[in-house]
């Protein structure tokens, strides 16, 4: 009897963490009725609980990504032109399912394998004034306040079933989007790591977020007007990342976005990509995607594993080929 007590209470207590994978639907793909889902499975916190300030998280196991900056136009604009333009492809067999487990924490982008789900890793990016729960280590998220980047409104969340859709976690390119414009192709894995890659999540206003839907640039972008250089511009280094296509009226209205947006050079989110840019190696006897033109035009590479196909790695700053973006360290030498 005493060894059944003791396992019931630490059953307990790892439950009390909050820092189990949640279950949830992607917030990008799912009708506003399902919103007390898409923000994800939070639960009230226990009568008697103060929500108590903690430090932050160790910054190694934190993502890192500085979503908010200016983005560095002329890069964008050659990723742009690299993607394959197509039509959209049917939805047939779609399901949030073939991206994983909801917010799970068994990838291999930036924040994964720290022990903490990833929505509350995006939380605790994405908001300020944070509160965590009481023991769980700085991970699950109760309240803070979030400088919304969507609508530039200032909102207070607080964790809970009824307070939770306040905020919301977005996936900028949207999970059904992905799946129509290339996703269908790619392995398990690299699916999980877009579901969960800090640089496609973004908290947000909740109504916004459902009245994006599923939603590409030609038809949704933020009303916050300001912030649409650095949407667009993440919605291209996602494609870009995981080899998706846009079509051309997608890659039109991204454009003229672009168009407006000056020449920023301040340098892409800091989600540092794995090994060939998306998670997982090629499969055997598969041709990289030739939509890079050759190093000797200036094109940057899209990913150090096509740089070390071409015979060009490691990149130096200034050589053909070499982006910012592929120098996980900045130290001027990527692809090493």
């Amino acid at each position: 009897m005493r060894q059944r007590a003791l396992t019931l209470a630490v059953g307990a207590a790892m439950l009390a963490t909050g820092c189990a994978p949640a279950v949830g639907t992607g917030p990008s793909d799912v009708p506003a009725t399902n919103a007390a889902e898409s923000a994800g499975p939070d639960a009230t916190t226990p009568a008697g609980t103060p929500a108590v300030p903690s430090p932050a998280p160790n910054p190694s196991t934190a993502p890192a990504t500085d979503v908010g900056t200016t983005p560095d136009v002329a890069e964008v604009r050659a990723l742009l032109a690299g993607l394959p333009v197509k039509g959209r492809a049917p939805k047939t067999g779609y399901s949030r399912d073939l991206f994983g487990q909801a917010w799970t924490d068994d990838v291999t982008v930036d924040g994964g394998h720290n022990g903490c789900d990833t929505r509350n890793d995006i939380l605790r990016r994405d908001l300020a004034s944070v509160t965590y729960r009481p023991g769980s280590h700085g991970c699950t998220v109760l309240t803070g306040v979030l400088d919304d980047a969507y609508t530039g409104k200032s909102i207070e969340f607080t964790r809970g079933r009824g307070t939770s859709r306040d905020v919301q976690i977005d996936h900028v390119v949207a999970l059904s989007d992905a799946w129509q414009k290339g996703a269908q192709q790619l392995s398990p894995e690299r699916r999980r790591n877009l579901a969960n890659d800090p640089l496609n999540l973004q908290a947000v206003d909740g109504p916004a977020n459902q009245r994006k839907g599923a939603g590409d640039a030609a038809t949704w972008l933020p009303p916050a007007k300001p912030y649409r250089c650095t949407y667009v511009s993440r919605q291209v280094r996602v494609k870009d990342r995981y080899d998706l296509w846009v079509t051309a009226a997608e890659r039109d209205a991204i454009s003229r976005v672009l168009d407006g947006c000056g020449g920023g050079t301040a340098p892409p989110p800091a989600v540092p990509p794995p090994a060939d840019a998306a998670g997982t190696a090629p499969a055997a006897g598969t041709a990289a995607p030739k939509s890079e033109a050759d190093p000797g035009t200036g094109v940057p590479f899209r990913s150090c594993a096509r740089a070390r196909e071409a015979g060009a790695a490691p990149l130096h700053a200034g050589d053909p080929g070499y982006r910012p973006g592929l120098d996980g360290d900045g130290d001027g030498i990527a692809c090493e």
